[in-house]
């Protein structure tokens, strides 16, 4: 662990605070707030594997 890992972790958290604070704004039930959350969790890990592959 060197010393920039505990800034990378308090920046996702503060990153996933904002999200979170973000979709709250919205007032959405949890059925669609999860659905949400898996449809945008699916498109980064696509576009990851997208470019892994590009590069390898």
């Amino acid at each position: 662990m060197n010393e920039f890992d505990a800034i990378n972790i308090v920046w996702v958290l503060g990153a996933l605070v904002l999200a979170g604070s973000a979709l709250a704004g919205y007032r959405l039930s949890w059925k669609r707030g999860v659905v949400y959350a898996l449809m945008w969790a699916s498109i980064f890990v696509a576009v990851t594997l997208l470019i892994n592959l590009v590069n390898v």
